[in-house]
């Protein structure tokens, strides 16, 4: 065999029929990132690390959990971080995980005032929906702050509001609260026997204690700010102020707010309010209806109970104060004498007139108006003891 061909043959390719092999890799095969479930995206505009993000995920915590925690479970959360996994967190993200939580709460708040408001208006019938002034319902949670910074800027109604009354208004309410949980405390240690209406008793003694203070602290110190107009019925407001059908609307607001905590509070097994409380008032704050307050709602309320005592004489003084360029101030105090002469004809009750109307009996009765029927049943009964033929102006 000839040599040359031989070694031909042995060191002949055909590259057609060849087969690459795959490289051989010996235990540098890259991981896939671990799901950490939507955590890096929730820390990602806070400073948290991937690596945080990922370890908070392997303790088993998702966003929903998160959000649902206190600052104090948030604390042991981070602790048992650190203790369990030798994690050390950098103090900015120990402050971007709070962060995060509470911007978190803060938006599906929102959220979820924008849809009731927007099933609210969907329940409203059309004439409703119109009469309400588009210009009124935005931006009004920020109309009170305006005023009263315009008020103190301008040195207030008419005598004129300084520093020092400001402070010292701010230092009557903080003594007045002293009160009331002194006489709230000697209240509880005394009862025995009537606990299942202490609760309602001392609401309502708060309430009209707050009445009391209100209408004091708005002679001694300044006029009261109105942000409100008088308008006839269905008269749309313009400019800043609103109308009286957005005054009376704000009123039915606060019917539902009282049904939602009233549910919330049958879900927790817990007391259900049956008037508007405080507990509404934080309510409706926390869902984002800032405009509804309590001083406001409890300044206002004989004027909506002569709306739906009587609409008629509502509407009727309302034109009346409307034609002679009134404002609401004594509109306001005009509300005040009919109500009075509905209490002489079912023998100055008004908390009886209050109680049997459904859309009354949740609100407490003013103590104002308490005090004017007092004083007409007073002087009514002196003036029939006076014409009596055995009064004692006989000599």
């Amino acid at each position: 065999m000839d040599p040359d061909t031989f070694l031909a043959s042995l060191f002949k390719w055909d590259p057609r029929g060849a087969v690459v092999a795959p490289p051989q890799t010996y235990g540098t095969s890259t991981r896939l990132p671990r799901d950490v479930g939507g955590l890096d995206v929730f820390f990602q505009a806070y400073g948290v690390r991937y690596y945080t993000a990922a370890k908070i995920a392997e303790l088993g915590f998702t966003v929903s959990t998160l959000l649902d925690m206190k600052d104090e479970e948030l604390e042991e959360m981070m602790t048992s971080l650190s203790q369990i996994f030798r994690w050390d967190l950098l103090v900015g993200e120990s402050y971007g995980i709070k962060a995060a939580v509470r911007a978190e709460r803060r938006r599906l708040l929102l959220l979820e005032e924008e849809e009731s408001r927007r099933r609210h208006h969907l329940l409203l019938p059309p004439d409703v929906t119109n009469d309400l002034d588009a210009l009124s319902q935005e931006g009004l949670s920020k109309e009170p702050m305006q005023q009263e910074k315009e008020a103190m800027g301008s040195g207030g109604g008419g005598g004129g509001t300084s520093a020092w009354e400001v402070g010292m208004a701010a230092e009557r309410k903080k003594q007045q609260r002293q009160r009331r949980k002194k006489r709230a405390a000697s209240t509880m240690k005394s009862s025995t026997t009537t606990t299942t209406t202490t609760g309602d008793e001392e609401e309502m003694e708060e309430e009209e204690e707050a009445g009391d203070d209100d209408e004091e602290k708005g002679r001694v110190e300044r006029q009261r700010e109105h942000p409100f107009i008088v308008t006839e019925p269905g008269e749309v407001a313009r400019g800043k102020k609103n109308g009286i059908d957005y005054l009376f609307h704000l009123y039915e607001q606060c019917r539902d707010f009282l049904i939602h905590v009233q549910n919330i509070a049958r879900e927790r097994g817990e007391k259900c309010p049956t008037k508007v409380t405080n507990q509404v008032f934080r309510y409706a704050k926390k869902v984002g209806a800032s405009y509804i307050n309590k001083p406001k709602m409890r300044h206002y309320v004989h004027c909506y109970a002569l709306h739906c005592l009587s609409e008629e004489a509502s509407n009727a003084l309302r034109r009346a104060f409307k034609e002679k360029g009134e404002n609401v101030g004594a509109w306001r105090q005009a509300c005040y004498q009919p109500l009075v002469a509905m209490a002489a004809g079912q023998g100055w009750d008004i908390d009886s007139i209050f109680n049997s109307h459904p859309r009354l009996s949740i609100w407490y009765v003013p103590t104002k108006l308490r005090q004017l029927c007092h004083a007409n049943r007073n002087n009514a009964n002196a003036a029939a003891t006076s014409a009596s033929p055995g009064g004692y102006h006989r000599l």
